[in-house]
């Protein structure tokens, strides 16, 4: 532990030239006191490092000392610091190693891209969560993660909606998607998904499991993902759009759905555009189409058109001004 503060450390000051005792305590996420016997130590172990006293002053190291990597171009500087993510690093427990990591990195390019490096921080961010969506609570993530790295099985109890079971698992990778964290695993000799946020409680066992040395975590999430969007069920739903409106309606059923759209030809009186949809989650088809008003009519299927009228009858009747005391309602 004190062997990596060292060398990050060393990097700080590499990197940023002269920095106080309590810049460096707050970096390193300890005290004063262990900033200044760290300085000695590397003091004694011959690196040229010095501490000023005073208003003005701090620890630096002596110009010119540094530490090169070669063969680095710049477009892969830049696309080692694209490809940090802060906020997974740190639900998979190693945002301070990709810290440090891009520390190493910046400390040692050369300062033309080093300049390149840091400006792409600066003006490019990756946001993986989607809009209006808090990211998950993934508190048996890290657990998993260290399970992934070691070929470690790991027993957990897994919530899956109507009841909670109990399995002995062989963690094979995690994936990202669209802000929510899934573990591949081996359950009966099989690759499964499992969505980590149902994880309540995950125990890392003795020993190891077998990885199949053919698995390919990239090529199973894909074919996994694209079976599961054929295999998902869709309603088909003919609507009316007032002219103008399709963006509005994109934001309550996806670009996707739009894109697919069957656009019905005929004339409307009003000049409304007519599309065949096929909507997933056919349960809750009514309840987004009722977001988008009176833009909007359900042609087809009548039980759809039934229950968005049943909804918007409730929602008029919960929102109708309340009668006067004392006066009967009309």
């Amino acid at each position: 532990m004190r062997a990596s503060r060292l060398v990050t450390l060393l990097l700080l000051l590499q990197t940023r030239g002269r920095l106080t005792a309590a810049e460096l305590a707050r970096e390193l996420e300890v005290s004063e006191r262990t900033v200044h016997r760290d300085v000695e130590a590397l003091s004694e172990a011959g690196v040229p490092i010095y501490a000023e006293r005073g208003p003005h002053g701090g620890v630096q190291l002596v110009d010119g000392y540094r530490t090169r990597l070669t063969g680095m171009t710049g477009d892969e500087a830049e696309a080692l610091f694209l490809s940090g993510l802060p906020g997974p690093a740190a639900e998979l427990g190693l945002g301070t190693v990709m810290t440090a990591a891009q520390l190493k990195v910046l400390a040692a390019l050369p300062g033309e891209l080093r300049a390149r490096a840091s400006r792409l921080v600066e003006r490019f961010y990756l946001d993986v969560a989607g809009w209006f969506h808090d990211n998950e609570p993934v508190p048996q993530l890290a657990t998993l993660a260290e399970a992934v790295w070691d070929a470690r099985p790991v027993t957990i109890d897994y919530e899956r909606g109507d009841r909670r079971v109990v399995r002995e698992i062989g963690p094979l990778g995690l994936v990202l998607k669209a802000g929510t964290w899934y573990v591949v695993a081996l359950f009966e000799g099989q690759p499964r998904t499992y969505r980590v946020s149902r994880v309540a409680q995950a125990r890392v066992e003795d020993g190891h499991f077998t990885r199949p040395p053919d698995f390919d975590l990239a090529a199973f999430w894909t074919e996994s993902s694209a079976a599961y969007e054929r295999e998902v069920m869709r309603l088909p739903v003919i609507v009316r759009v007032a002219p103008g409106k399709l963006e509005r309606l994109a934001e309550f059923v996806g670009w996707r759905a739009i894109e697919q759209a069957e656009a019905l030809e005929g004339p409307d009186p009003e000049g409304w555009r007519r599309f065949r949809l096929l909507l997933d989650w056919p349960e809750e088809v009514a309840g987004r189409l009722l977001g988008i008003g009176g833009d909007l009519e359900v042609l087809d299927p009548p039980e759809v058109r039934a229950e968005l009228v049943a909804l918007a009858r409730g929602a008029v009747a919960r929102h109708a001004p309340v009668p006067a005391t004392g006066r009967a309602a009309r």
